[in-house]
């Protein structure tokens, strides 16, 4: 893998870890195109910088929530753990994160070696879901707008969201998009659908970095500097899929980015299709 190669991964990694068009469907699709292959090392990186970019674009959301969670422990030991989680949002948010990561968690530990098959199957398996992808992303803008936000949202609506990220580890199913189409199915706010679709990924970006960590030692070699290049690539393309996305759901429809998981499912899954016949 040389410089540009590096580069262009992890823009891409970036931009679709956070639009909801599917990181793990493109990664292979890029990787293909390109003619590399992605070491685990690389992929450790590529998770760090895509942490880093929603770690600071939520800085203090993220701190809010960290200290209030605290503070929460400290009700916990003066039994007034209730009256603490109902005044404050941001204890609420910080507990029903924690809960919807449970499902993902379940997920990756039982069935981990039957997702990295898929992984490592044909160009169709990614291409199918990110047809899937374009799908429930479309029909959930067509429910009924909801007002459900930090202020009332419940573990009901958490713990649904929560599943809708287990099954994006399917590839081609998007984590973004899965769960932002969660949360407007049940009535979540819009713009509040995508700031907890992002920041419920920090715990799960976590989880495949840490995993991944025993391996970045394998990165210091002479490919280092496409790797650390794709690194600084994915945080600021990260960063700027973060912005977009939040700016585009305030405003716009997303029905864009369904018609372009149709299309690219589409194509690469006859293209997949055509090369086995």
């Amino acid at each position: 893998m040389d410089i540009i190669q590096g580069i262009i991964i992890g823009i891409v990694q970036g931009l679709t870890e956070f639009l909801p068009v599917s990181s793990s469907a493109h990664l292979v699709f890029i990787q293909n195109i390109l003619g590399v292959e992605s070491s685990l090392a690389f992929d450790t990186f590529l998770h760090l910088g895509t942490l880093i970019a929603v770690l600071w674009f939520f800085r203090y959301d993220i701190y809010k929530m960290l200290k209030s969670w605290w503070l929460s422990l400290g009700d916990i030991l003066q039994g007034r753990f209730t009256e603490g989680f109902k005044e404050d949002p941001y204890k609420r948010l910080a507990w029903y994160v924690i809960l919807a990561t449970i499902p993902v968690g379940i997920v990756g530990v039982l069935f981990e070696d039957s997702v990295d098959a898929l992984f490592s199957g044909a160009l169709y398996v990614p291409a199918f879901f990110l047809f899937v992808t374009g799908t429930i992303l479309y029909l959930s803008q067509r429910m009924t707008s909801g007002n459900i936000n930090y202020d009332n949202i419940t573990k009901k609506e958490a713990l649904f969201m929560g599943l809708g990220q287990a099954c994006a580890i399917l590839p081609g199913l998007s984590r973004s998009g899965t769960t932002i189409a969660a949360g407007l199915t049940i009535g979540l706010d819009k713009e509040f659908a995508a700031k907890f679709s992002f920041i419920l990924s920090i715990p799960a970006i976590f989880g495949a970095f840490i995993l991944q960590l025993k391996d970045i030692g394998s990165a210091m070699d002479a490919n280092f500097l496409p790797v650390f290049l794709g690194f600084i690539a994915a945080i600021i393309s990260g960063y700027m899929a973060i912005k977009w996305m939040l700016d585009l759901i305030q405003n716009k429809s997303l029905d864009i980015f369904s018609y372009y998981c149709w299309a690219v499912g589409i194509i690469v899954f006859m293209g997949s299709i055509a090369h086995i016949f």
